[in-house]
């Protein structure tokens, strides 16, 4: 993840927008920790330092790959709570990353891959 990527949306006559793979990351992230059952990303990040972390910290546990145009995949790790249902939270994640992503920056999420790296017994 040594160069960052740009997403570009919204191109009309007057210009467009780009949106930094770490913004996509961040959304993503912010996302899947909301949902009930998720501890934190791999790394420790929560939703209050999510945004704090930097591409460093989030290419550990979030990378955004640009599938086609317009289109994204994005692969996660989490640390689940124990005591919770892996496939019912992993699906979860998966409908609330899909749905911050595209509401917010009006790129198509084709795929939410994740991976449990760790249960969490606090």
């Amino acid at each position: 993840m040594a160069d960052n990527k740009n997403f570009v949306i919204n191109i009309n006559g007057d210009g467009g927008v780009n949106i930094s793979e770490e913004v996509v990351c961040i959304i993503a992230g912010l996302g899947a920790t909301e949902v009930d059952g998720v501890d934190s990303l791999t790394g420790g990040l929560v939703a209050d330092n999510i945004f704090k972390a930097g591409m460093g910290k989030l290419s550990k546990a979030i990378r955004v790959i640009d599938a086609e145009d317009g289109k994204l995949v994005v692969r996660m790790s989490l640390n689940m709570k124990y005591g919770y249902e892996i496939p019912k939270v992993c699906a979860l994640v998966q409908d609330k990353v899909k749905q911050a992503v595209e509401t917010m920056t009006g790129l198509e999420v084709t795929n939410v891959d994740i991976r449990i790296a760790t249960v969490s017994v606090s």
